[in-house]
């Protein structure tokens, strides 16, 4: 993600950031305009600092310290383009999961602001019952089943749960995966939702996809139970991004489409602060870099790829050195990056908006 600035002091502030830590103004993201804006309270609104002509106020959701977006002053759902895609929310009447909805809600918006950097049209299920996405964040009750995360034509629901960092660890370990953060789950789910808008109902992209992933007419529930019985192949590094990807193709194209966004947010965030990797000694085709480019604007994947490999290199060795684990713990093989630059251009071909 870019660097975002108060629109006060100039002093740098994070995307989630409410107040800004040197100049203590208030602060909101508009998100029509990509901008942290300072604010100034009115009898019922804000404006932004400076400038009297223009009142927003708080989504709704920044009552419950779940949003930091402005909407305009007249916004008849109150609540912004992010929260306007929820269904439903855990009881906030329980700290436990308030706290848990807060943590979704922080990953979610990074979602969204990907998806809207990206041009890709996001319109809310409630609106547009037949191609709207939606969420459904729950918590596990007492004699029911277990709510399980997955997406079901255009929603998108979540187990609360993974909030809870131990929580998510174990289930990682039990799962044997490499990586599992909230974002990551925001960023595989909706890519289900895409595929179903974007390339089931496109004869030529569906055909090029089944070259790619394969067919995904193949029985789902069956190929599920092979993979959590049977495991990964033993030579699934060599063609897919993760051991999941393997199970069926939709799961390889959703497991795919989150580490396209993975990687347009790293080099954003690399471009901002003008990062390179320039090691003396090294071949310079293989670890030279320089993040002189910005990702959403310039979608040129031999581009980003070539760009993001040694920097994800650099930084892994970083991480090792504190002992921790890989930031990017996967390799970026030849059949992912025609993977990649497939999704890419499925992308860069999507309509503005969705059939109603």
């Amino acid at each position: 993600m870019k660097i975002y600035h108060c629109g006060n002091c100039s002093y740098p502030v994070y995307f989630e950031n409410v107040v800004c830590s040197n100049c203590g103004f208030w602060l909101g993201y508009n998100s029509q305009q990509d901008q942290m804006v300072a604010l100034t309270p009115g009898q019922s609104s804000w404006q932004p600092y400076g400038d009297t002509t223009a009142t927003f106020m708080y989504c709704g959701n920044h009552a419950y310290q779940a949003c930091n977006w402005l909407i305009p002053q007249d916004d008849a759902t109150g609540l912004c383009v992010a929260c306007d895609l929820n269904r439903t929310v855990p009881n906030l009447g329980d700290p436990v999961q308030l706290n848990e909805w807060q943590e979704l809600e922080a990953a979610k918006h990074r979602l969204v602001y990907a998806l809207l950097r990206i041009g890709l049209p996001v319109q809310d299920k409630m609106t547009y019952p037949e191609h709207g996405l939606a969420f459904d964040f729950l918590a596990d009750q007492p004699g029911q089943d277990r709510v399980m995360t997955g997406h079901d034509e255009g929603l998108i629901t979540l187990n609360v749960e993974e909030a809870d960092p131990a929580k998510r660890e174990a289930n990682r370990v039990q799962l044997h995966e490499k990586y599992r953060t909230l974002v990551g789950h925001f960023r595989h789910e909706v890519g289900h939702y895409y595929w179903d808008e974007l390339v089931a109902s496109n004869p030529t992209l569906l055909a090029d996809f089944r070259q790619l992933f394969g067919d995904e007419r193949a029985d789902y529930g069956q190929a599920l139970q092979k993979h959590y019985k049977e495991g990964a192949p033993a030579d699934w590094e060599s063609r897919f991004i993760s051991t999941y990807a393997t199970s069926h193709p939709w799961e390889d194209w959703a497991e795919t489409w989150a580490h396209y966004l993975h990687l347009l947010d790293l080099l954003e965030s690399a471009h901002a602060f003008g990062l390179q990797v320039d090691p003396p000694g090294m071949p310079e085709l293989t670890m030279q870099a320089r993040a002189d480019f910005d990702p959403y604007a310039d979608r040129d994947m031999d581009r980003i790829l070539s760009t993001a490999v040694p920097i994800t290199f650099a930084v892994n060795s970083i991480n090792r050195g504190m002992g921790r684990p890989d930031l990017y713990p996967f390799v970026l093989n030849g059949p992912v990056r025609e993977k990649l630059a497939f999704i890419n251009r499925v992308v860069s071909s999507a309509p503005v908006t969705l059939a109603s």
